[in-house]
């Protein structure tokens, strides 16, 4: 009940997206959501992991039998970047969103590296775009949002799925 009233009752205002956040797999929230309003599509978001990649696949077939589109993917986590030298550490993996794009015949939107960075902004509960927006995470953050935009450009023009 009170996800609806975040949904119905609040004055938004004129937006161009309205982005939210599910937790990731299959759930209830993923379905709610599908069954009270239109949706234009999806983002899958997976760490580069084998398991990660798994439940973000289900997701988007998920999201498919609902009839919304995947408008890409985008891999969380890509790597660590060391906060002394730079250097990045694949500890979740390499390429495993990139891949999962290309299996299910979508836009890859890029990669957010894991930085120490990222998490204190996101402690400190400031974006990390008004953090430093010169940043390499807010660059990586800019990057899948114009590619987001991009696919949804797209996804306005496309015909809608016959039943």
């Amino acid at each position: 009940v009170e996800r609806v009233a975040v949904l119905r009752d609040v004055e938004w205002g004129e937006l161009d997206y309205l982005v939210v956040d599910l937790p990731p797999g299959t759930g209830d929230a993923a379905l709610s959501i599908s069954q009270l309003i239109p949706l234009s599509g999806a983002v899958i978001v997976t760490t580069p992991q084998e398991v990660a990649l798994i439940d973000a696949e289900r997701a988007a077939d998920m999201f498919r039998k609902l009839q919304v589109p995947v408008l890409g993917v985008l891999e969380n986590m890509s790597a660590f970047l060391c906060p002394h030298c730079g250097k990045p550490t694949p500890i979740f993996g390499e390429g495993g969103g990139r891949r999962l794009a290309e299996r299910l015949k979508t836009r890859f939107l890029g990669e957010v590296p894991l930085t120490l960075a990222l998490r204190e902004s996101g402690d400190r509960g400031v974006p990390v775009l008004a953090q430093d927006p010169e940043g390499l995470e807010a660059q990586a953050f800019l990057k899948a949002a114009r590619e987001l935009a991009a696919a949804l450009s797209v996804q306005t023009f496309l015909p809608l799925p016959m039943a």
